[in-house]
């Protein structure tokens, strides 16, 4: 069994988890430049096995997919397509930046380390990934 990958897709930066090979635990994997990420995930797929990527899927208030799934469903479409072994789907996101931040703030992080971005970014790719383990869609 592979392990799950998330990613938080962003315009600049891209927020990555993953969990361990048993799928049990998700933890924040890093925070890669965008423009980087192809050439990431091929490094590490070559390294690890993953079976299963959950791309975060940005929806507005109202149920509504958000601007940026401009830039998103393309990404998942080459995802699918130079991965077919590996099983993409995308999952709601909504709140996962105020939640990462919030989670950052209890875990007593000093205030300059709470405006990196980068860690946010981090964050919400590991609660993307928890909230899709703990999801029925998962569990299914």
């Amino acid at each position: 069994m592979g392990r799950i990958l998330a990613i938080d897709y962003g315009t600049k930066r891209t927020g990555i988890a993953v969990t361990d090979p048993l799928r049990i635990i998700p933890g924040g994997l890093t925070t890669v430049a965008t423009h980087e990420l192809p050439s990431f995930l091929a490094g590490y797929f070559s390294k690890e096995q993953v079976d299963l990527i959950v791309v975060g899927h940005p929806t507005n208030m109202n149920g509504e997919e958000s601007a940026s799934m401009q830039q998103i469903r393309p990404f998942v479409e080459k995802l699918k397509k130079q991965y077919p072994d590996k099983q993409v789907v995308m999952f709601d996101e909504r709140f996962t930046s105020v939640l990462a931040q919030k989670a950052i703030l209890e875990a007593g992080i000093k205030k300059m380390a709470r405006r990196n971005k980068a860690l946010v970014d981090e964050v919400s790719a590991t609660i993307i990934l928890e909230s899709y383990m703990n999801s029925i869609q998962y569990k299914q």
